[in-house]
């Protein structure tokens, strides 16, 4: 296995890769920064497998935690309610150290 990408803990930005169709990073959570919760082994990219480009190339997991109120700013709930969501890493790059958006 190759070396794992980030870092638990580590900051990152969910970027918009502008793929339409069946991808498995929704659009609310693109743009926003998260902090990586672990890392969830590496798998066969599912877009690739998803449009029939026969075996995927591999492709890293990592469970990433954003803050309800930087995905939604009106969200009404308590300050420290999170979201963790699976993605894969190319829908991710490091982020510096800094608030979260």
């Amino acid at each position: 296995m190759s070396e794992v990408a980030f870092a638990d803990g580590a900051r990152v930005r969910i970027v918009d890769l502008g793929k339409p169709g069946h991808v498995r990073t929704p659009q609310y959570v693109r743009g926003k920064v998260g902090v990586i919760e672990r890392f969830g082994g590496t798998y066969e990219n599912p877009e690739d497998r998803a449009y029939g480009r026969g075996r995927g190339t591999a492709v890293q997991l990592f469970r990433v935690r954003l803050r309800q109120r930087d995905i939604w700013p009106d969200y009404p709930g308590c300050e420290a309610d999170t979201l963790e969501i699976e993605i894969y890493e190319h829908w991710l790059r490091p982020e510096p150290t800094g608030e979260a958006q």
